[in-house]
């Protein structure tokens, strides 16, 4: 079951293949709305580009209203909903799944990528250059070029032109004159503890499995998680959880009793309890809704 490419369907209508994990999507007013009546949070990295027009997103609880030449991130767990967006617009964009493509060679220049223009910058979104700007919109077009190629190695392509998409824009970023103060070490433990989500959140919802597997205490654990983010390890569990708990929901005829036991909730109504503090809504409710 191709996540992604279920996901893309359901926004685009049309079939969009996912090879190796990734995919470019081409966004108009209709379809940038489209993206959040479908999910409040996505379950996908994200990297859009603003190519034509303006959008104002609510990203995390601030605001932003971003012209042409602007460069969003998205990373799970996080709320991002379309406030505005206007007539014109035109947005290119790479999805990329969590899970499986984390333990690619790339991963950590994935993981800079998408949280460190965030948390080191204190915002995630970065205005490019006319000539950065052009660097990548070449970039993600030959990614969309080569998705639509018959090829017998296409998820082999598309990660190696996603690897090189991420190194121009972790150059791009490394030109700011934002200076790093991560260590390498608080680096390395942050982009283990998202290995290890991404593999072991629906056996595993305590700190404490996750602090052993990395060996160090959870109280570390948890200051290393809040120094890069800002948001606590048990935010991104219950995130993570959130967000398969409410693709089971749509995409699935599985009960909630059933989806309760394959998520590793104690019963259902434990599972219950939580998807409603979470969501705002019961999962029967968010079901009747898709």
């Amino acid at each position: 079951m191709n996540k992604l490419a279920d996901f893309l369907s359901d926004i685009g209508k049309i079939k969009i293949p996912a090879e190796g994990g990734i995919a470019y999507l081409e966004t108009t007013q209709q379809l940038t709305r489209d993206i959040t009546h479908v999910s409040s949070t996505l379950p996908f990295y994200s990297f859009s580009l603003i190519f034509r027009g303006r959008v104002k997103i609510l990203y995390d609880g601030k605001e932003w209203d971003l012209p042409p030449n602007h460069l969003y991130t998205y990373t799970p767990g996080l709320d991002i909903s379309i406030i505005d967006v206007s007539d014109d617009f035109l947005g290119l964009n790479i999805f990329v799944e969590e899970g499986g493509f984390l333990e690619a060679p790339v991963m950590r220049n994935m993981i800079r990528a998408a949280y460190f223009p965030f948390v080191e910058l204190h915002e995630p979104c970065l205005q490019l250059t006319e000539a950065q700007a052009h660097l990548l919109t070449k970039q993600m077009l030959v990614i969309k070029e080569h998705q639509a190629a018959a090829h017998r190695f296409k998820a082999e392509v598309m990660r190696t032109l996603y690897s090189a998409f991420l190194l121009d824009l972790i150059d791009i970023l490394e030109s700011t004159s934002c200076h790093r103060h991560t260590s390498e070490r608080t680096e390395k433990l942050f982009v283990g503890f998202m290995r290890l989500l991404s593999h072991h959140y629906i056996e595993h919802h305590d700190i404490s499995f996750y602090a052993s597997e990395l060996c160090v205490t959870p109280i570390y654990l948890s200051r290393i998680v809040r120094q890069i983010t800002g948001r606590t390890v048990v935010y991104y569990i219950n995130q993570m959880l959130l967000m398969e708990a409410s693709w089971l929901l749509r995409n699935t005829d599985e009960t909630t009793v059933q989806i309760a036991d394959r998520l590793h909730f104690s019963s259902q109504a434990s599972f219950s309890r939580f998807f409603t503090r979470m969501k705002g809504i019961t999962p029967k409710a968010y079901r009747s809704q898709q």
